[in-house]
């Protein structure tokens, strides 16, 4: 298959591919892929310089795989060997936007694995008896974060061992420096490389083809000689071609230059017709007599936006902030000159999620409902303005430091969400990063996938302690998809867990109204149960007071415990499973109970109930709530194997909700209100909050000693 095969297909008078237009030699080879025939690649790799089409060609090619689409299709007219057959429709876990971890779990999801980890994923595909079909586009896309380069996790650490699974037969479009990469793992049988700028995949009548139908008044193209004459509208088009080195891109931009703005073009006159992407930008400015570079640095801001858009609102800043001069008049006296290379998009319901918490997601929603975001029309473009800057770097700096003065009173709760989410982007590709990783608050507001790919792209020695707790908690805010109110409370946690107690402090002080007051944590290991109650000890006077406290059930020979023997009256056994149907915690109302340690022993170490001390008293004296005293509390909880649920006993409403990041073990909640949690990272107290809630005591200073937080590993993502 080669491009002899556009010509032999035009000869033997079939239809071009509506929506492609030509390519038939790729079309040939991925149909011959699609119907495994008898020596085609089990493996594809599609390539090509940026704007070659490669988009496209998979899009078109994708219509025909789908049974739905394909009946929308003249299938019968096109030539017969382009067309796939008729099967149910591959997976297709576009890479756009996503990181590696998320493009894994989609196809995870897609073909109903019970896998738990990433390598259990690929051994469950290469388990199944019938073959899988998987299309991969857009990796060139890949990540929330442009400079994070998640391109290449992608092709390392999903395409590659996809690639090498037996099971899978794979299509992915990647960009040309990792095709090599992604091909060379695999034995030469196997695999194919669809180079669309290689002189075998060139198809310079399909580009022809392509401008002549951009280019057809029939076509919504304004009536004008060369698109009205069919003669002339080839002539234009056959020119546009040969000038455009087989770019598609470069022939869109064109196009779309002339026809927005078709003042003093001359289509006889070939110095007019770009040969470039950088050439479509500044033929384009000149013939509307405009400075080139003015244009270019209009389009600036665009060409460093992350997400689905830059703001309209935030143009003119960022126009300015990189040109350093005032930008208003050029922007306002300029959108015509823009036009052609800039598309509105509708911003997406994650660039709305809400700030606070508070009114829940559809605050922020509504306000963003009648936002319009920017983006220019290919990535490419972004690239080519970028290439022109000085310093990009230095542009960078500029743009994050016009973003942060945009936040009011920096209160990121009424910050543009574009400001919130993607901040943290620009400032990584700055250099400037671990400087912002100091604000809780942010890290409660921004959307935890991308903040989460972005500091992950700086090296671990370069963050502070937040920035690292950051991390350690981030898979659990992202697989529990939290509002911003319950990721400043995990996050509260996690402070307190690791020794950082006036970061937890401040987020009390930003405008949430968080669900409890973290109060302490011990990093014990092997914490079999818990349970709260009171015990007397000795007051400064000499006389017996009584304490409340945490009675835990910890490994005989802990530092500070008691090792009781059997059957001791008040030892406390471990809960026995989840919460009960009716709400109420398994073990919720029980008393003491004996111990069953090993040997018939149990050590008990008791924990100060609300300060971060431990309590050297007698724990055989441990007085635990009566089961009166239980029912009579405002509060009960429920749990499972890795979350609880607090609740008003009055009108059964929840007032809180705690994920673990690790298995629970135990938990118990006193009457007044403190919830003390056992996972296998250790124990927690937190204080619950309701609408009218005891007297809050404020966090004390940290024990010294507890463990340093863990640099997490990969981008799960979301797979809830």
């Amino acid at each position: 298959m080669s491009a002899s095969a556009e010509g032999n297909a035009r000869a033997a008078g079939y239809t071009p591919h509506p929506y492609v237009g030509g390519r038939t030699a790729a079309l040939r080879a991925l149909a011959a892929w699609r119907m495994r025939w008898p020596g085609a690649p089990r493996v594809i790799v599609l390539t090509g310089n940026p704007g070659s089409g490669r988009s496209r060609l998979l899009t078109g090619f994708l219509m025909m795989c789908d049974p739905e689409y394909r009946k929308q299709l003249p299938i019968d007219d096109l030539d017969p060997a382009t067309v796939p057959p008729d099967l149910p429709a591959p997976a297709v876990p576009s890479a756009a936007g996503r990181t590696a971890a998320q493009v894994l779990w989609l196809l995870a999801d897609h073909f109903e694995l019970a896998a738990g980890r990433t390598e259990d994923v690929f051994a469950e595909l290469a388990a199944r008896e019938e073959p899988v079909t998987i299309v991969v586009p857009d990796v060139d896309q890949a990540g929330p974060v442009r400079a994070a380069e998640e391109a290449t996790r992608v092709v390392r650490e999903v395409l590659t061992p996809l690639a090498a699974t037996e099971t899978v037969q794979l299509l992915a479009d990647v960009p040309r420096e990792l095709a090599t990469e992604l091909a060379g793992a695999l034995p030469a049988s196997q695999v194919q490389v669809i180079d669309l700028d290689a002189p075998e995949w060139a198809d310079p009548k399909g580009l022809v083809l392509h401008a002549e139908t951009a280019l057809d008044a029939r076509s919504g193209a304004p009536e004008l000689p060369y698109t009205t004459d069919p003669a002339a509208r080839r002539a234009l088009a056959e020119a546009l071609a040969a000038r455009a080195a087989g770019s598609r891109l470069t022939v869109q931009l064109a196009v779309q230059s002339l026809l927005m703005a078709p003042e003093g073009f001359d289509p006889a006159d070939a110095s007019q017709l770009p040969t470039s992407v950088g050439e479509a930008l500044d033929l384009h400015a000149r013939r509307l007599g405009a400075d080139p570079q003015t244009l270019r640095l209009m389009l600036a801001p665009l060409a460093f936006a992350e997400g689905d858009g830059l703001p309209v609102q935030l143009l003119g800043t960022l126009a300015n902030a990189v040109a350093g001069r005032d930008m208003s008049q050029d922007l306002a006296d300029g959108m015509l000159l823009a036009a052609p290379f800039i598309q509105p998009v509708e911003p997406s319901s994650e660039d709305d999620e809400d700030g606070t918490g508070e009114d829940g997601p559809g605050k922020d929603a509504e306000a963003g409902a009648g936002r319009t975001l920017l983006r220019l029309m290919h990535p490419a473009l972004a690239e080519e303005i970028r290439s022109g800057l000085p310093d990009v770097r230095d542009t960078q700096t500029r743009i994050a430091m016009a973003l942060l003065e945009e936040v009011p009173q920096q209160d990121w709760a009424q910050a543009d969400p574009y400001i919130r989410d993607h901040l943290a982007a620009h400032t990584l590709e700055a250099g400037l990063l671990p400087q912002l990783l100091t604000d809780p608050g942010l890290f409660a507001h921004a959307d935890p996938v991308t903040l989460r790919a972005a500091i992950e792209a700086v090296p671990l020695e370069q963050l502070g302690a937040p920035a690292r707790t950051y991390l350690r908690t981030a898979p659990l805010l992202t697989r529990s998809q939290a509002s911003a109110t319950l990721r400043a409370a995990f996050l509260e946690s996690a402070f307190v867990e690791d020794g950082l107690a006036p970061y937890a402090e401040a987020l009390h002080t930003r405008g949430f109204r968080l669900p409890w007051r973290t109060l302490w944590n011990v990093p014990l290991a092997g914490v079999r149960a818990v349970t709260t109650g009171s015990v007397a000890v000795a007051g400064e006077d000499g006389t017996a007071v009584s304490r409340s406290v945490a009675a835990l059930l910890v490994p005989e020979g802990t530092p500070g415990s008691r090792t009781l023997p059997a059957a001791a009256d008040g030892a406390v056994a471990p809960q026995d499973g989840t919460g009960a149907a009716d709400g109420t915690a398994a073990g919720e109302d029980a008393g003491a109970v004996n111990g069953d340690g090993a040997g018939g022993r149990t050590a008990l170490l008791l924990h100060d109930l609300r300060a971060p001390e431990y309590v050297d008293a007698d724990p055989s004296l441990v007085v635990q709530p009566s089961e009166e005293d239980r029912a009579a509390a405002p509060l009960g909880f429920s749990r499972g194997a890795d979350y609880l649920r607090v609740w008003a006993r009055a009108d059964r409403r929840m007032v809180a909700a705690l994920v673990s990041d690790s298995p629970v073990t135990d938990a118990d909640l006193s009457p007044d209100g403190v919830l003390v949690v056992a996972t296998e990272r250790g124990v927690t107290a937190r204080q619950i909050l309701v609408a009218a809630p005891p007297t809050a005591p404020s966090v004390p200073a940290q024990r010294t000693g507890t463990t340093a937080a863990d640099a997490s590993h990969g981008l799960e993502g979301d797979h809830s």
